[in-house]
């Protein structure tokens, strides 16, 4: 299948579904660790499709969602210095902090300004030399690469007035810490767009050690239905490994020259992720050979003590163990309109997405 109204085919659709119906199986809980998963999941009401003994879980697949405040405070925190311009995509804007948000602080004359990559930071550094440009790096093996090439960039250019402030994080810990304290997951359905910079490899220690399947997925109807009959068949087959359903965009060995700036730019290390907490080896800090880039080395900020909301159950519906309909501050108090948490915020959030189509 070439095109995108195939991937949407209502017999195509009715076929798998009654694939999925015809597996034996028992209660099942299959994991989505991608924002652009649960965002699909809901808009095309795959859940209403499935039999009531298959349970979708969201995870922790939106990078704007399992960023924590005290990263957000910071950001603030150099906005409010009349020398600092901050360069950021749309989705952070909205994100509160513990008493405010880049989208408040704009409001009272900050220059926060938004940009489509980071080479448009870039080139606001090299048009405003006299002031410093932040760039907050967040999201995951999907989006590290090219804020990696930004700092390469950056680098060759001498900017020396352009600075990122990394949250990147890589999702196979986080997949592997949900499984370790208990969170009932019989399958992964694993990221796309992840998969193809990091390809399939990454994935391979969740079957071996925990016995739990991976089918790399895409994001259409059809994508999704036959992911989950793909891992249907590995848990009634008890036969588990890393399978690739998405596979006319991911192959198993990645983008090589994405990971290659990635490995360049970054280095590993432990990681705070909301809900949480330190992750080991989960965030992608930035080497010592590019530390005058890095905004938290190099910057100094009077960031606020961090407050996180009291009611707010976004951390827990990150690692699977509620749904948004679970909080009482869902769809009243938080709204699109008005987010109380970051899983309100982005698009990629499952409370956003809850919020849009299941209602």
């Amino acid at each position: 299948m070439r095109y995108i109204d195939e991937f949407r085919n209502r017999d195509i659709v009715r076929n798998l579904v009654e694939k999925i119906k015809s597996i034996s199986h028992d209660e099942v809980s299959l994991m989505e660790v991608c924002g652009g998963h649960t965002w699909a999941i809901q808009k095309f009401g795959i859940p209403s499709m499935l039999p009531p003994g298959i349970n979708l879980l969201s995870g922790p697949g939106c990078p704007v969602c399992v960023t924590g405040r005290g990263f957000i405070d910071r950001i603030v925190a150099y906005s409010r210095q009349s020398d600092i311009i901050i360069t950021t995509f749309g989705d952070l804007v909205r994100v509160p902090g513990s008493s405010s948000s880049l989208e408040k602080e704009k409001g009272r004359g900050a220059d926060v300004r938004i940009v489509y990559s980071v080479l448009d930071a870039i080139d606001i550094a090299v048009k405003n030399p006299d002031k410093k440009v932040v760039f907050p790096g967040i999201g995951f093996e999907t989006t590290a690469p090219g804020t990696a090439a930004g700092i390469l960039n950056a680098s060759e250019k001498n900017t020396g007035n352009f600075f990122v402030l990394s949250s990147h994080k890589i999702m196979p810990p986080a997949m592997a810490l949900l499984i370790d304290e208990g969170v009932k997951i019989d399958g992964y359905i694993a990221p796309g767009h992840v998969s193809t910079i990091t390809g399939s490899g990454i994935y391979a220690d969740i079957p071996e050690k925990f016995k739990v399947g991976c089918v790399i997925s895409g994001f259409e109807p059809v994508d999704i239905l036959q992911s989950i009959y793909m891992l249907l068949r590995q848990i009634n087959g008890k036969r588990f490994s890393v399978e690739i359903q998405y596979n006319r965009v991911v192959k198993p060995e990645g983008n090589l020259k994405a990971q290659k700036a990635m490995e360049e730019v970054f280095t590993t290390r432990d990681d705070w992720w909301r809900g949480f907490g330190v992750i080991p080896g989960s965030g992608l800090g930035i080497r010592e050979k590019y530390a005058d880039f890095d905004a938290e080395k190099m910057l100094d900020a009077d960031v606020e003590e961090t407050v996180e909301d009291k009611g707010c159950i976004c951390g827990e519906v990150l690692k699977g163990l509620k749904k948004p309909h679970d909080c009482r501050l869902f769809g009243n108090v938080c709204t699109t309109e008005n987010p109380v948490g970051s899983c309100m915020v982005s698009h990629e959030g499952a409370c956003n997405a809850y919020f849009r189509f299941n209602r």
